[in-house]
């Protein structure tokens, strides 16, 4: 009996590629695999046929090199009889892509990269925080300090005492806690801060003045009241100024009109760097008063004891010098980030950024060096929380409400 061509096969003699047996007279035909009872192969075996349907023996694939036949005609032909999603759920390619879909996929945690940066901005707000707290202890624990000064002093500890908390804050939820909502109350927050932090610095400077100008009657119930109300006027436009963000005005909408600092727009950057330059000037301005009134009162001095030398306008000058150093430190420290906020937008690189603000942060590092630590007054109720008494070279000097 001659066997019919395979479909797809050539009319010439084709290499036995497959061994499949062809059935005899009185033998049964074996099968090439285990199958079901209606002839069909079973689903638990079909990568049992399919192996033992293609697999070709090593003599007959040195014939298939020698004589050319492709062999995968004949896989074609020997499993046409096989569902066509068999044979595909089958071939070796997908039944590796089936068991390897099997395997749990776990997704690689990203890893935490911390800018340096911000590492230097969160220490910097740790050691504004803590020389801070020190001024507001010192001043809240001490029934002594309630002159106007030294309320003053007490609200420019307190803001730069927010202003490092703030810092921090803004490290912890920028790394941990990462929301829109925590960046627009940590970013309120330290725009309020620093706000006050200024504004405190020409209260401060305010009140030289008026120490100076009205000598006489500066120590009235007037000036205590006039002071009460600069600290609620600057609080409240400073908390306002912070809560600009939070209300709506914020660039989380529309990235193209955010600003160097993210959330805020470039407008609002614009009004609190124009209002810094007034307000800069505006103490600048009344520096140069103190110091013509200091000049002519001294002259003044001069003329009529030529012998004596007052306490008083010695510890005068020595504020205003003091006022000469705070005012270039504030100017070296804000200018910077106040010229870069009105050029820049979110387009520039961070760094400058960074490079620019961070020396704004020191300034409030300085400050209680300067107004604080140096004030008489302030170095007795230090060493008396410290160690319960009063150096000598301290308890022999009389205070001024000039000695800043």
């Amino acid at each position: 009996m001659h066997q019919a061509p395979r479909p797809g096969a050539s009319a010439e003699g084709i290499a036995p590629a497959l061994p499949i047996a062809q059935p005899g007279a009185g033998s049964a035909a074996p099968s090439p695999c285990l199958c079901s009872a209606n002839n069909e192969p079973a689903r638990s075996s079909l990568p049992c046929c399919i192996e033992r349907t293609w697999r070709p023996s090593s003599s007959s694939r040195g014939e298939a090199k020698k004589t050319g036949v492709k062999m995968n005609e004949d896989l074609k032909v020997n499993l046409s009889w096989l569902p066509q999603d068999h044979l595909e759920a089958s071939s070796p390619e997908n039944v590796s892509t089936a068991a390897s879909s099997l395997i749990p996929v776990v997704d690689p945690e990203p890893e935490l990269i911390v800018n340096p940066w911000d590492i230097v901005l969160c220490t910097s707000g740790t050691l504004i925080s803590c020389e801070n707290a020190i001024v507001v202890l010192i001043i809240f624990q001490n029934p002594n300090l309630r002159a106007p000064m030294f309320l003053l002093i007490g609200s420019l500890a307190l803001a730069d005492l927010l202003a490092g908390i703030g810092l921090i804050i803004n490290f912890i939820f920028a790394y941990l806690l990462q929301s829109e909502a925590t960046k627009l109350v940590t970013v309120g927050l330290i725009v309020s801060s620093f706000s006050a932090s200024v504004c405190s610095l020409l209260a401060i400077t305010v009140d030289r003045y008026l120490s100076l100008y009205y000598a006489l009657t500066y120590n009235s119930e007037r000036t205590v009241t006039f002071t009460y109300i600069m600290l609620i006027l600057l609080w409240g436009a400073s908390i306002c100024i912070g809560l600009l963000p939070i209300m709506g005005w914020n660039c989380l909408k529309d990235e193209s009109t955010c600003s160097v600092i993210r959330p805020l727009t470039k407008n609002n950057a614009a009004i609190l760097s124009v209002s810094f330059l007034l307000m800069f000037a505006l103490m600048l301005q009344l520096y140069v008063q103190i110091c013509k009134i200091v000049m002519r009162h001294a002259h003044q001095i001069a003329l009529q004891h030529h012998f004596l030398a007052t306490s008083h306008y010695v510890t005068t000058r020595k504020g205003v010098s003091t006022l000469a150093i705070i005012l270039g430190t504030f100017a070296a420290c804000w200018i910077p980030f106040t010229l870069y906020s009105l050029i820049a937008d979110y387009t520039y690189p961070s760094i400058y950024t960074y490079a620019t603000l961070l020396p704004a942060t020191y300034n409030s590092i300085i400050n209680p060096v300067i107004y604080a630590f140096r004030n008489q007054e302030i170095q007795k109720a230090f060493w008396l929380i410290c160690c319960g008494c009063i150096p000598s070279s301290l308890s022999q000097r009389a205070r001024s409400p000039s000695d800043v």
